[in-house]
């Protein structure tokens, strides 16, 4: 019988492969456990996230052993947070006629009253202008849902506002990577619970060229799965979409939006974000019966 009161650590060999390149390697390294037995996965989770390591490909763990011995406590990752405060644009702008998602349709601008109408309404010297726009609702950066993969779950006008502003965010680079799918291995090294997760994959560089619709990066089913785990509060990215558009179940869409996590799509700039210590902001207009539209997406550094 095991003494619940003892503590265990785990020893093994493993080799970590880089997204971009590159290994690490370690023999007799040695973590705390939170339990008697690990398998090679969860010893393998347990090093990257203890060591804080970024775009992570695969881990493969080997001579694995556990000790009972006293647990030595572990190192985390602090990111020095800036001293003066800046907003930073995280949304494309919406155009007449912009192609945001292929084979949709583009907004269309027009005016319900044009300044020289107006002139005729009010007094001298005085004028206004008041424009139409007619779109998809899937328009520019915005923001889904659940309404827009599960009917009957929260609208926009449902959306708790907590869910869409003022989070504590983070960003997740594997901008360069060369690399379409995001998977849970690159997602590890970082505490996501409550947190507005940015995907920062440089794929936003295509906005407005053929490129953009074409090979995106996109978020594994496996890694979605290990968000909702984790309790994030929001999933954006920068891309033409957060699933492959080759793959018509939409999983990472449909995981996500099923734990009520909303998720932004469309972003850009991220790179102009501190990997941490910063707010995201992406709340949409509260439409009752829709589940996506347009956001003014932004973080305070």
């Amino acid at each position: 019988m095991t003494d619940e009161t003892e503590q265990w650590r785990v020893e093994f060999d493993a080799e970590v492969a880089f997204r971009n390149g590159g290994s690490l390697s370690v023999e007799g390294f040695r973590l705390d456990s939170p339990k008697p037995d690990l398998d090679n996965a969860a010893t393998g989770e347990l090093l990257v996230r203890h060591l804080g390591l970024l775009m992570v490909g695969e881990v493969r763990v080997s001579n694995r052993r556990m000790i009972a011995e006293a647990h030595k406590g572990s190192r985390g990752v602090e990111t020095d947070r800036a001293v003066t405060s800046r907003l930073v644009e995280l949304s494309h702008p919406v155009e007449h006629g912009m192609a945001t998602l292929p084979g949709v349709p583009g907004p269309e601008l027009g005016d319900y009253l044009t300044r020289e109408q107006s002139r005729s309404v009010y007094g001298p010297d005085t004028e206004f202008h008041i424009g139409t726009i007619s779109m998809v609702a899937n328009t520019g950066t915005y923001v889904d849902s659940p309404a827009h993969r599960f009917d009957g779950e929260p609208d926009l006008a449902r959306l708790p506002l907590e869910r869409v502003a003022d989070l504590d965010g983070i960003v997740v680079r594997v901008a360069g990577d060369g690399q379409r799918a995001v998977d849970k291995a690159a997602l590890l090294p970082f505490d996501v619970a409550g947190r507005a997760v940015l995907i920062h994959t440089g794929w936003d560089r295509h906005w407005r060229t053929p490129a953009y619709f074409e090979g995106h990066p996109y978020l594994t089913a496996d890694a979605a799965d290990w968000l909702v785990e984790q309790g994030a509060a929001l999933v954006g990215i920068d891309s033409l979409n957060i699933d492959s558009t080759d793959d018509p179940l939409r999983p990472a869409h449909t995981r996500l939006l099923r734990a009520g996590i909303p998720i932004a799509e469309h972003l850009r700039g991220l790179e102009q974000l501190p990997p941490s210590g910063f707010r995201f902001h992406a709340a949409p207009v509260p439409v009752i019966g829709l589940g996506t539209f347009p956001v003014r997406a932004y973080g305070v550094i």
